[in-house]
């Protein structure tokens, strides 16, 4: 994986965790764009379908605020990066 992308803070880790970065043995899709942009989506043991599809995240900082969702999808030829494609209630 990419260096860059290993001292990233991972999306849903705690504010308070001394160490919010990726851990060993999992692996990461950087999120590019939107509210999340520059946080590593922890996508170990995702299935091919759900790769594909992407995710919608759950986000205060979005355009609908507390309770929005911010999805993201894999870019095309470059599956370690996830673009964002917009945000929903």
């Amino acid at each position: 994986m990419d260096e860059q992308i290993m001292r990233g803070r991972v999306y849903g880790a705690d504010h308070d965790d001394p160490d919010p970065g990726p851990r060993p043995g999992r692996a990461y899709a950087e999120l590019v764009g939107g509210p999340l942009d520059g946080l590593l989506l922890d996508v170990t043991g995702r299935s091919a379908r759900q790769l594909r599809d992407g995710a919608a995240l759950r986000t205060e900082i979005g355009r609908y605020g507390p309770g929005g969702h911010a999805a993201y999808g894999p870019r095309a030829g470059d599956p370690k990066r996830w673009d964002w494609q917009g945000d929903t209630p």
